[in-house]
């Protein structure tokens, strides 16, 4: 028996994988970083001592409130990109956050591999984006539609 699938099966196909691949990737790095900073970190050098990964380590270390949030907010993103009908807004999300990371990484020195992670997964998110452009292009127009476009209210 051979099993045959159309065109869109299997574009939906590569879609869900990505999604997965994003959605399991950030699920984990985020859980990592809800756990990392779970102390404060005791620093013995002075303030221009510091590399600057010491240094966002330490600012991240400082209110481990403020790390738990950023951590929830990326799983919520993660989940969000899970489901079809959220997929949008959890890919929105997602690259608010994945952007500041990217940049944080980059403008900090973090470690290469973690910098590479982020872009990757920055590049599936658009992927997503791009897969779903037709939706994203018509949310866009949605929201950039001039108010003397809108239709008038109906009077009851």
């Amino acid at each position: 028996m051979k099993i045959t699938f159309s065109k869109q099966e299997k574009i939906d196909i590569i879609e869900n994988t990505i999604c997965w691949i994003v959605a399991f990737t950030m699920f984990v790095y985020d859980v990592g970083k809800i756990a990392q900073f779970n102390t404060a970190i005791e620093i013995e050098k002075t303030l221009p001592e510091l590399t600057g990964i010491e240094l966002m380590w330490a600012f991240y270390d400082y209110s481990l409130p403020f790390a738990i949030i950023i951590g929830l907010l990326e799983i919520l993103g993660a989940v969000l990109i899970f489901f079809k009908k959220t997929r949008l807004i959890g890919c929105i999300l997602t690259s608010t956050i994945l952007i500041n990371i990217i940049l944080e990484d980059i403008f900090f020195n973090v470690h290469t591999e973690a910098l590479i992670t982020a872009i990757v997964i920055q590049l599936f998110v658009f992927i997503i984006l791009w897969m779903n452009k037709s939706t994203v292009i018509e949310v866009f127009k949605l929201l950039t539609k001039n108010a003397t476009e809108q239709q008038p209210l109906k009077k009851e």
